[in-house]
């Protein structure tokens, strides 16, 4: 399947005005998108990962998938490519590595959203897809890492270049920190990966490519714990690495990226007034729709009676959304349902 190119847009952007803002880019986020788009509606998508797929991608990219209809088996990598290209016809636009935070009305009241990164998104139309929450990096237990992050300790890369020429030490197993260990060795002056265990619980391949530039002496893969970090004014200059049975050595470094897995949280969503059942969002059955009209929420992240948490039931859900949000989006338009099997109107929004 030929990789789709994502539109992702920079963070602190906006004001931006769109038919959906979609909160969470995971399955029944981007499956949301294309309900929308047979609709009309223009969708912009938050996610505080920096790619769509949510614990797909992130947690179990390997990890398959029985219950999708119509599809025997499939990786969760496999589902989330497969979704973004069935949304491509629709061009979303994507703000990753950011929360959605703040939220307000404008003076024609619609709802406006203000993201961790400052970013301003605008619509009637608001859909938490967040599964359990929002996804929030393990930070490193340490008692001095808050001095270094975001200068030379960081839970994400949202720039390789910023590593560019630095002795840079990647702490973790999964396949973020494989990943970036092999993403970042070209153009890093060092890069070193820490791992508690020599075993690994990321993609094969990337074990393989990572242990062959071992081999060859192009990375360092070094078995211990992260025991400290020392450095001044947020600058890391060594860290503190432990071996089993033996004291503390020190490793020169210049930026330390750790990637111990992800937590999930409601966040900022909490505050925002919406009726819940503990961390829980309360919604009906017809519309899917909160307590607040125009925010709704569809996923893992909704409670009603007899819900179920699996991805098809959160597509389901997806679609009966997107049919009151067509109104709020277009209070005077006619809705037609039609299907993509027969709609030629369907059919060329789609390019079939």
């Amino acid at each position: 399947m030929k990789k789709i190119q994502l539109s992702v847009a920079e963070p602190g952007s906006g004001p931006i005005d769109t038919d959906m803002i979609i909160i969470g880019a995971g399955p029944v986020g981007l499956f949301a998108v294309f309900e929308a788009g047979l609709l009309d509606m223009r969708c912009h998508l938050i996610d505080a990962l920096d790619k769509p797929g949510g614990q797909c991608a992130e947690l179990y990219p390997e990890k398959p998938i029985y219950d999708i209809p119509g599809i025997p088996v499939c990786t969760g990598q496999e589902l989330t490519d497969n979704l973004l290209h069935q949304i491509s016809p629709f061009e979303p636009v994507f703000h990753l590595n950011q929360q959605a935070e703040q939220l307000g009305k404008t003076d024609d009241d619609r709802w406006c959203v203000t993201t961790s990164e400052g970013t301003q998104l605008r619509s009637r139309n608001i859909v938490i897809a967040a599964g359990g929450g929002s996804f929030v990096p393990k930070k490193l237990p340490l008692a001095n890492a808050v001095e270094f992050e975001n200068t030379s300790l960081f839970y994400s890369v949202r720039r390789m270049s910023s590593f560019a020429g630095k002795r840079v030490v990647i702490a973790g197993g999964g396949d973020s920190a494989l990943d970036w260990a092999l993403n970042l060795q070209p153009i890093a002056q060092h890069v070193t990966l820490l791992h508690r265990r020599d075993q690994f619980r990321a993609a094969p391949d990337s074990v393989n490519k990572m242990r062959a530039l071992v081999a060859e002496n192009k990375m360092d893969l070094l078995i211990g714990q992260l025991s400290s970090l020392h450095g001044k004014s947020g600058i890391i200059n060594t860290v503190g690495i432990k071996k089993a049975g033996q004291d503390e050595s020190r490793l020169e470094a210049d930026a330390l990226l750790a990637f111990y897995g992800l937590t999930m949280k409601l966040g900022p969503i909490a505050e925002w007034g919406l009726n819940r059942d503990e961390n829980l969002i309360s919604v009906d059955t017809e519309k899917f729709e909160t307590s607040q009209p125009g925010i709704f929420a569809i996923g893992d992240i909704c409670h009603y009676p007899g819900k179920l948490k699996l991805i098809l039931s959160g597509f389901h859900e997806a679609a009966l959304m997107c049919q009151q949000a067509f109104h709020y989006a277009f209070p005077d338009r006619k809705l037609i349902f039609r299907y993509t099997t027969s709609s030629s109107a369907l059919h060329e929004k789609l390019g079939v």
